[in-house]
């Protein structure tokens, strides 16, 4: 399926019905007072998250919704329908933006969790509202109010505890598929990853945490080369992040060099990710050669008192470390959220 994370939509709620004007008309009541009733409301548009999504593909191909109006009023008293609603399903992590002010309207993280997006307009209300006891036979009544309408930007940002970073062919498909259920292309190109992928690790007895692989990066990417930052969003929300830096001896890039790249890139994006908890991981241990590449970054993360990892996700040497160091430091970053809530 087509990944789609960013699409504009226009967002129409009904109008509402107009009240009425009419006077009671029956045989033997000669002096029949006014029966006018009023306006149903317009229909709202509601957007609501689903765990069943994880694109906003639908929304690209259908982009306008709009609201059916409330029916007017009627004599007799008789009140016009109101109009149903209408519900747009978006995946669990979509953020609404209102797309003239770039005001975030809602941020969706759980499923069932709703929103009206546009309000429908409120019925007017029938001359039988407007009696009086100096004002018995009142012709006036209100028309209904219009529906709100506005062009909305939906982002969808992935929810994961970690974010796994690097530059192509640094061994994240590779890991997250040694590591997890998930199973992304893998192969010895550069940005095989073209989307990003969720996968959900298990640890201890019954713990778990979820990881997402992000599209590699390359240096400029915060300029549009590349696959530039626009998948970078999906790395917001997590609470921990994993640096890969491949240290095979067949790559060409420096170990230490690439890893102030990357964190460069990173900050460019949002400085907040600066202050986000890391460990680095140096990748295909398997291949690692006479082991300089290996032991120069170690050096470097030992002197800045970085946590340091060497994995091979071919042989699963250093998984299981890796997976009990960044499980228990997920709970302990989880614990926070769960007092403040």
């Amino acid at each position: 399926m087509l990944f789609v994370d960013q699409v504009r939509v226009f967002v129409k709620a009904g109008d509402g019905g107009s009240g009425t004007c009419s006077f009671r008309r029956e045989k033997y009541v000669p002096f029949g007072g006014p029966d006018g009733g009023d306006g149903g409301d317009g229909g709202s548009v509601l957007m609501v998250a689903s765990q069943r999504l994880t694109t906003l593909l639908d929304l690209r191909y259908q982009q306008q919704y709009k609201a059916k109006p409330g029916w007017p009023g009627g004599g007799a008293n008789k009140h016009g329908r109101s109009a149903e609603d209408v519900v747009i399903k978006v995946p669990v992590g979509t953020v609404i933006k209102d797309d003239a002010s770039g005001e975030i309207v809602a941020d969706l993280t759980a499923d069932g969790q709703s929103q009206v997006v546009a309000l429908g307009g409120h019925g007017g209300r029938g001359n039988a509202r407007f009696a009086t006891s100096t004002n018995r036979v009142p012709t006036n009544f209100d028309p209904g109010t219009p529906g709100e309408e506005r062009w909305l930007r939906l982002e969808l940002k992935l929810l994961a505890d970690v974010g796994l970073v690097g530059f192509p062919n640094a061994g994240k498909s590779t890991l997250i598929a040694a590591i997890s259920s998930a199973h992304p292309k893998i192969a010895d190109y550069p940005f095989t990853t073209l989307t990003p992928n969720l996968g959900v690790v298990s640890w201890g007895n019954d713990h778990s945490f979820v990881v997402a692989d992000i599209p590699g990066l390359i240096e400029g990417a915060h300029e549009g080369k590349g696959l530039g930052l626009q998948f970078l969003r999906h790395i917001e929300r997590t609470s921990f992040l994993l640096h890969l830096i491949d240290i095979s001896e067949w790559t060409a890039e420096d170990p230490v060099a690439g890893y102030e790249v990357l964190r460069k890139e990173l900050a460019s994006y949002d400085a907040a990710l600066k202050s986000r908890p890391f460990a680095v991981v140096g990748t295909k241990l398997d291949i690692a050669g006479n082991g300089q590449r290996l032991e120069a970054l170690r050096a470097y993360c030992k002197r800045r008192r970085i946590k340091f990892f060497t994995i091979s996700a071919a042989t699963r040497e250093g998984l299981d470390a890796l997976i009990t160091f960044v499980g228990q430091k997920v709970a302990s970053l989880r614990i926070p959220c769960e007092t403040r809530s």
